[in-house]
């Protein structure tokens, strides 16, 4: 395992971070609190440093898991949490990014783990509601007070967390230093617009879903159900071809898919810190194995080609060749851009 710093911060992180929605099986899936704790273990084990949980993961149970299995350590570990989604039903404010929900739900997160600080907050996604003066002022006051150190944001428009983080600038507030987003071979969007974003701002990218909800590990292919619906994306006719190149590729290597799957978003520019997560400790163990190895650039190639989407305007429109004849003079090929 290797380390990776966070952003635009001093902070330093595993570059595997382990995701834990699985601890618990309040939903009706997942672990119960003995393999969540060998999943722990073996994470432990591997040199992994940095937890991933929520305060809405199976009804509380994942943050109080994680505060058991790191509180002989506390120090040493670099837990995130989030807040936003709801802690209960039939009230509007038990949910949301307003300062009222933040507060309270940061002062259950850290009663449910035992623990005085959040290394990492997460804002788990925009609610199209809360001003981003409201929410940024909220997270540098918690800040300020010592209960959270970092902020991140997650499941957000581009535009926003662009906004956030130039106010908070202007403002002397603290700004997101990650920023968290679904990303993989059969979900390629976030490269219009939030990964260039992300390296412009310097934003640590953490993707969740780097195995397409098990679709990149041949699980459909071989015939399994599992919770995904037939017509569901991930099991469409496109996706199928993409998981069946993840298939191949991995033959070819003599790997595991689940491994390919994730080394393709590791080695993507800006993607940091992919979040992986499991259900039993033997599937956390095939996904450490990703770090064992790096994907040839001639497969990342196939997987590209095969997975690629069209970026749209304005991004199409921009680099088409009218268009930089006309920004450049005709000598855009003669520009070294050290930007791009």
């Amino acid at each position: 395992m290797r380390y990776q710093l966070l952003g635009r911060s001093g902070l330093r992180v595993s570059e595997l971070c382990l995701g834990t929605m699985t601890f618990g099986t309040e939903w009706g899936w997942g672990a119960d609190k003995h393999e969540s704790f060998r999943i722990f273990e073996t994470y432990a084990n591997a040199g992994g440093n940095f937890i991933d949980t929520a305060n809405r993961y199976t009804e509380g149970s994942s943050e109080k898991y994680v505060g058991e299995f790191i509180e002989a350590d506390r120090d040493h570990w670099v837990l995130a949490t989030k807040f936003t989604l709801k802690d209960r039903n039939d009230d509007l404010n038990f949910a949301g990014n307003h300062r009222k929900n933040m507060m309270r739900s940061v002062t259950n997160s850290l009663k449910r783990m035992n623990t005085e600080y959040i290394d990492l907050l997460w804002v788990h996604l925009w609610d199209n509601t809360t001003p981003v003066e409201e929410v940024m002022r909220g997270l540098d006051d918690l800040v300020t007070r010592g209960l959270v150190h970092y902020i991140g944001i997650s499941d957000t428009p581009a535009w926003i967390v662009s906004q956030a983080n130039t106010i908070a600038d202007f403002r002397g507030w603290n700004a997101f230093a990650a920023l968290q987003f679904e990303y993989s071979l059969l979900q390629r969007t976030p490269e219009r617009d939030l990964l260039p974003m992300a390296k412009a701002l310097d934003l640590a990218v953490t993707p969740w879903g780097a195995i397409g909800g098990g679709a990149l590990t041949g699980k459909y292919l071989r015939g399994e159900n599992g919770r995904v619906p037939d017509h569901s994306s991930r099991r469409n006719e496109n996706s199928m071809k993409i998981a069946q190149e993840v298939v191949d590729i991995a033959a070819e290597l003599g790997v595991a898919p689940v491994q390919v799957a994730i080394n393709w978003t590791r080695h993507r520019q800006q993607v940091m810190t992919p979040i992986i997560g499991a259900s039993r400790a033997k599937q956390l163990e095939d996904s450490l194995g990703c770090l064992d190895f790096t994907l040839p650039e001639e497969m990342v190639v196939r997987l590209d080609e095969i997975s690629k989407i069209e970026l749209g305007f304005p991004h199409e429109f921009l680099k088409s060749d009218g268009v930089k004849d006309e920004a450049f003079g005709g000598l855009y090929e003669k520009l070294d851009n050290h930007r791009l």
